[in-house]
């Protein structure tokens, strides 16, 4: 069995690093990527399942790589998470609009972060 994929992007190493071992822990599959650019590339690239990724980066941005992926075949029913500390109920909406499906403010909660994975995409190894 494969275990599910989720690309994190996000050009803070340190918080994909965490957001990574946590998704490992739980047993899923983790791609990393340091900027939308990247993480548009690796996600044509390879099959994910779900994606989280931050608002602020340099290059191209959280809100670019959410209409570009749901601009693509192979995403556009892949459930797409911003992870960031934007928070503003604009920012929601724009986010939202883009295609995201959810928004989880940093800092977060580890359990309730895995708890919406689950329920996104289910446990990692079905």
């Amino acid at each position: 069995m494969n275990a599910k994929s989720i690309l994190v992007v996000d050009d803070s190493r340190s918080l994909r690093q965490m957001v990574s071992y946590i998704l490992n822990v739980s047993g899923y599959q983790v791609i990393e990527a340091i900027d939308g650019m990247d993480g548009w590339e690796k996600a044509i690239a390879q099959k994910v399942d779900l994606v989280f990724t931050d608002q602020n980066m340099p290059q191209y941005d959280g809100m670019w790589l959410i209409k570009a992926l749901r601009n693509s075949e192979n995403h556009r029913k892949t459930p797409i998470l911003m992870l960031t500390t934007e928070s503003s109920d604009e920012m929601k909406a724009m986010g939202k609009q883009a295609g995201a499906t959810g928004w989880i403010v940093k800092p977060f909660d580890p359990d309730r972060m895995i708890a919406l994975v689950k329920k996104l995409i289910g446990d990692p190894s079905v």
